[in-house]
């Protein structure tokens, strides 16, 4: 735990309430991101049958400096993982979950056949089931983002992680602000898709007025749902916090998306981009 953590930030796992899920995984040799990047509510999640898959291995080609995800030479695309995911939906009965991937700048179109035939495997087993796709910006490639848009899945989420200021400090110098801005309108344009999510993380040392300027940008492009969290240092290497926000901080984070005309917003300390998703839209 680093110094001076504040109180409001103290939050135990439950390893007990993880088993049946872990198993399940372990067992399928499926990945999720809530346990690469040391996700804070993991135990929650698991507890309550949410899970946000990783698809394409666990290596990124990126690197961000925030994330825990390891950088390195990412492997090779595994067509099973699709059908090992199905199965644990099927048999957890699991009723919305979010699909995530590595950022794979080695692929052709970025993995996003890969995507869109997980979307089309998991709507087959379960009509019924909602699908998020939390996808990179596939370096702003159309038809790779037209091909995940086509399998349709119930969200659509690219985070923005930062404000513009801070983009080059905490993402990968191959990441850029305004690529993401268009993959959001993108798919805003698209008109596949009701509901366009994406992600921001705070305490990184932005302003206020930044959070405020990224908002804007975001509804701007098409954004209708946001998600608003501190940033917390998953490891030593990472970027250190600059600043605990404070939970009214948050609660006025919120109005402000909710006053742009934001239709969900989610805001709060422990708020993730797949956090209580399913609440959410429910």
């Amino acid at each position: 735990m680093e110094k001076n953590f504040p109180h409001w930030l103290s939050k135990k796992i439950n390893w007990n309430n993880m088993v049946e899920l872990q198993k399940k995984l372990r067992e399928g040799k499926v990945h999720t991101i809530c346990e690469e990047a040391r996700c804070p509510n993991i135990s929650e999640c698991f507890s309550s049958k949410t899970a946000s898959f990783l698809i394409l291995g666990n290596h990124c080609t990126r690197g961000c400096a925030f994330c825990n995800v390891s950088r390195g030479k990412p492997s090779k695309v595994n067509g099973e993982e699709i059908l090992e995911i199905g199965h644990i939906v099927r048999e957890l009965r699991l009723t919305y979950v979010v699909i995530t991937s590595v950022t794979r700048d080695d692929l052709p179109d970025g993995g996003a056949e890969h995507f869109a035939k997980t979307v089309k495997h998991l709507k087959n087993i379960n009509p019924s089931l909602k699908v998020d796709v939390l996808v990179p910006d596939f370096r702003g490639d159309k038809e790779a983002l037209k091909k995940v848009l086509e399998a349709e899945p119930d969200v659509f989420s690219h985070n923005i992680e930062t404000v513009r200021r801070l983009t080059k400090t905490a993402r990968s110098i191959n990441s850029n602000y305004e690529t993401s801005l268009q993959v959001i309108r993108e798919a805003r344009d698209s008109k596949r898709v009701r509901f366009i999510k994406s992600g921001l993380m705070v305490g990184l040392g932005e302003e206020p007025s930044e959070i405020k300027e990224t908002l804007l940008d975001l509804k701007n492009s098409g954004c209708n749902v946001i998600t608003i969290g501190q940033y917390l240092r998953p490891n030593r290497n990472c970027l250190p916090v600059v600043r605990y926000v404070e939970p009214h901080q948050f609660e006025k984070y919120e109005k402000w998306a909710k006053e742009m005309g934001f239709e969900k917003v989610l805001s709060g300390p422990y708020v993730r981009s797949s956090y209580r998703l399913k609440e959410l839209f429910d």
